[in-house]
């Protein structure tokens, strides 16, 4: 994957320097407040890894969200094949994002998931983008509908994924954007 730039970041590849930060927002309370698991320092490691991976085999995936400035790695983003069965037909794609808290509120996940948009409609062809998260998760929904996504409240779910011993995570909220109002709101 060549890197996508865009104002103030760089969307790349993984590298080894980013482990500190992988592994930190993956077992921060803050940061994953909204699932139900933290990963230790090997358990981050071999995510990361996958993602790498990934990239290098599908040219996307989840990729590394560095402030173009200083070069800082801050978190992640992407587009993925969404995973949740019985939610979107074979062959979805997910767009999500994950930083660092001390980067929110700047405007860093629109930024980068605009970017991402771009990259998915026209670069890649894809019809459509999804997005979900868990239903009270406001930040998220917020970066969503200010993405011009629009949520679908016929396709809210219980992921699948989430124990039955956390019922304040079961529910989440989808959201979709088609190519045609993606570019319809570029024009």
């Amino acid at each position: 994957m060549k890197p996508i730039r865009t104002e103030r970041l760089v969307l790349r590849n993984w590298e080894d320097r980013d482990r500190d930060l992988f592994h930190r927002i993956n077992s921060d309370e803050q940061v994953m407040a909204f699932f139900p698991f933290r990963r230790d320092r090997q358990a981050a490691d071999a995510v990361m890894d996958a993602m790498r991976r990934e990239i290098d085999r599908d040219g996307y995936g989840w990729t590394a969200v560095e402030i173009a400035a200083s070069g800082e790695c801050i978190g992640f983003t992407g587009l993925h094949g969404a995973e949740v069965a019985g939610v979107a037909p074979p062959g979805s794609i997910e767009i999500g994002w994950r930083l660092a808290p001390e980067f929110w509120g700047k405007g860093y996940v629109t930024e980068a998931a605009e970017a991402l948009l771009s990259f998915g409609f026209e670069t890649l062809g894809l019809d459509e983008v999804i997005s979900f998260a868990v239903h009270d998760n406001v930040r998220s929904l917020a970066v969503m509908e200010r993405l011009g996504m629009r949520r679908d409240p016929s396709g809210d779910f219980d992921h699948p994924l989430v124990p039955d011993s956390r019922p304040d995570l079961k529910r989440h909220a989808l959201y979709r954007i088609a190519r045609s109002d993606w570019l319809s709101r570029r024009s």
